[in-house]
């Protein structure tokens, strides 16, 4: 995976952007729902990457379980850098780990920072578990997504 995969990756979800509150060096993607009359949700990162080809890694959120399982079974997944590596991953890009892998990490971060917003966000960001009655239920609860079990439905991922 190289930057502009990483990026492309994150900037496809509804709502999401990317800011620099850190600098210009380390690239914060979050999400946020619109609000009718030019008013704005505050915006909760997902996704934190120095961008740094040379030393290429992401930190994600995951739930908890998951997360100690992933780091078990992947030495490219550990605790997140100046994060809480209870509910943070770093995940190192050097290669090791499949895109996929690595793209379903990344939606399920977005799904589990989703998945604390109001329901009227989530509704504003036309989030699809919402359509499909999970809204209440986390990524890790739904199987941890395909690259952590057999291959599954991509209605079974967090999105459609």
């Amino acid at each position: 995976m190289d930057v502009a995969t990483l990026r492309g990756i994150c900037l496809e979800f509804p709502g999401a952007f990317e800011d620099f509150p850190f600098g210009p060096e380390t690239s914060v993607f979050k999400v946020r729902a619109a609000v009718s009359g030019g008013a704005s949700h505050e915006a909760k990162m997902f996704a934190l990457s120095a961008m740094d080809e040379d030393d290429f890694s992401v930190s994600l959120k995951c739930d908890p379980v998951l997360a100690e399982q992933l780091r078990s079974a992947h030495p490219e997944i550990t605790g997140a850098w100046h994060l809480n590596k209870t509910h943070w991953n770093g995940v190192r890009l050097d290669g090791t780990l499949p895109d996929s892998m690595i793209r379903d990490m990344v939606e399920d971060s977005y799904d589990l920072v989703v998945a604390t917003l109001s329901r009227r966000q989530q509704e504003q960001l036309g989030w699809s578990r919402l359509a499909r009655g999970t809204g209440a239920e986390t990524p890790g609860s739904q199987g941890a997504g395909s690259w952590a079990a057999a291959p599954q439905d991509p209605d079974q991922l967090g999105r459609a």
